[in-house]
């Protein structure tokens, strides 16, 4: 009997010190051999910092209260003072920096700039967590939607199955009149929105929506990583690892 005691302290001992265990931090994306994204936390949640080794910086992007989660569609990033973070499964939302990863702030996809505000093309669906979607009704595009993300020379381009492209607007790093205001990077729009033939917003007008194509830029030569690779194991115990 004094064995079994002694034993089942010493599982219980062992549980509660697994428990205490810190979380683990491993890098979950690589832009190029000096700017990664480490992820700190349990089941590829948690804090996210930024750090650039080669300009020495590094930087909270999601503290631990906040808890990112990592993204799984294709991602291609070779721009260094635009960076944009997305996130898995937000729908309306990114995190941005204009610096070179020094500060934080968001960024949205533009009210009134869907692709197909009137759903003829884009049909009524349902998000992997069952909330349905109204033809027409939603100014961003679903995750289930989104093919890719590629931030190059300074703007943002979120890919669709439906053929859409949403973009950032060209940088600008002054004040320009004629370009009546708006802050770079900052709203997404779908190029329908200001340069299709039935152009509804206002960023028609804008200088630095001008001249964008509806395409994705091609990247060459892009030594950074194609998508976000998170092990969910890490730091857990072999009986809670592949639940």
């Amino acid at each position: 009997m004094r064995r079994v005691i002694i034993l089942s302290a010493f599982t219980a001992l062992s549980a509660c010190q697994a428990a205490q265990q810190p979380p683990p931090t491993q890098v979950v994306y690589r832009f190029d051999d000096n700017r990664f994204l480490e992820l700190t936390g349990f089941n590829c949640e948690g804090r996210l910092q930024y750090i650039d080794t080669k300009r020495n910086i590094t930087t909270d992007v999601y503290d631990g209260y906040s808890g990112y989660r990592v993204y799984t569609k294709i991602y291609i990033h070779p721009s260094e003072r635009y960076i944009v973070i997305p996130e898995y499964e937000d729908l309306s939302t990114f995190t941005i920096s204009k610096d070179y990863g020094k500060t934080w702030e968001r960024a949205r996809y533009s009210p009134g700039a869907g692709a197909d505000p009137y759903g003829k093309r884009i049909p009524a669906r349902k998000t992997a967590s069952g909330m349905e979607v109204v033809a027409g009704e939603n100014t961003s595009p679903l995750y289930e939607d989104i093919i890719s993300l590629t931030v190059v020379a300074d703007q943002g381009f979120v890919l669709t199955k439906w053929g859409d492209i949403y973009m950032s607007s060209k940088p600008f790093d002054a004040y320009d009149p004629e370009g009546h205001g708006g802050k770079w990077g900052k709203e997404y729009a779908s190029w329908n929105s200001f340069a299709g033939p039935e152009r509804w917003t206002i960023d028609s007008d804008r200088k630095n929506f001008q001249g964008i194509p509806n395409k994705v830029p091609v990247v060459k030569n892009y030594t950074g990583w194609d998508k976000m690779r998170c092990n969910p194991d890490l730091g857990l115990p072999a009986s809670e690892q592949g639940k």
